[in-house]
């Protein structure tokens, strides 16, 4: 029973100027394989954010799916249990290191991993949501200055870096990170494009053209300091 994982930079109905569905949206509801899939919504980095949460509801709304939110500020026990009925998890925008703290003190983290370890489900992310199942990343979540953190749930043994072409500050931090040992190789993905992990296998996707994944990782060579890139073929949705 396959599970996948799509980590996004950016883009889906999260930066969509109409809050409708994009390609990132539909393509995570065919993955699922299901008629009517149910789908779980995770706002927890933005605050459960009553807006983001309508603009999911609308926007899912039109894909002939069933959903639920996952809310941690109501009801919280009951909302993390229904993570076992989900077929497809999503996990929007928002601080990533506070998601994470919120996640540990309610067990969500166990939780998804459950799911992911019992198969046949989509996990899918944009940005923090992206960051959530990596091993390290580089966030906004302490204020203006980019960090690099070590965390997230590790479902894709890799570092990630989000929205790499739309906020230059992530790029030198995040190469610094690599070629210093602070963050393991990983993925840079610009708004629009992202990486999916089957079955051990990780390629790169995008919902548009031109958008771009780039693998980075430490190296030895005198000429490349500490950092290698390579962007990947990417797979346009």
């Amino acid at each position: 029973m396959t599970a996948h994982i799509v980590a996004m930079g950016g883009g889906g109905f999260s930066m969509s100027p109409l809050g409708a569905p994009t390609n990132l949206d539909r393509y995570l509801v065919e993955l699922t394989g299901k008629a009517s899939p149910l789908v779980c919504f995770v706002p927890t980095a933005s605050g459960d954010n009553p807006q983001y949460i309508n603009k999911f509801l609308n926007a899912y709304g039109t894909l002939g799916v069933r959903v639920m939110v996952l809310t941690l500020w109501q009801d919280a026990a009951r909302s993390v249990e229904r993570i076992a009925e989900a077929d497809l998890v999503m996990v929007g925008n928002g601080l990533t290191v506070n998601m994470l703290a919120l996640w540990k003190a309610h067990g969500v983290g166990r939780a998804l991993k459950k799911r992911f370890e019992a198969g046949d489900v989509v996990f899918g992310g944009v940005a923090a949501g992206a960051n959530a199942w990596c091993e390290g990343f580089v966030t906004d979540s302490f204020g203006p200055q980019f960090k690099a953190v070590r965390g997230g749930l590790g479902l894709i043994p890799a570092s990630f870096c989000c929205h790499f072409d739309g906020e230059d500050g992530r790029v030198p931090v995040y190469t610094e990170a690599i070629a210093d040992g602070t963050l393991p190789a990983g993925y840079a993905c610009d708004d629009g494009a992202g990486i999916q992990l089957t079955d051990g296998t990780v390629k790169a996707i995008a919902e548009k053209p031109g958008a771009r994944v780039i693998r980075f990782r430490p190296t030895q060579s005198p000429t490349s300091s500490g950092v290698f890139s390579e962007p990947l073929k990417v797979e346009l949705l």
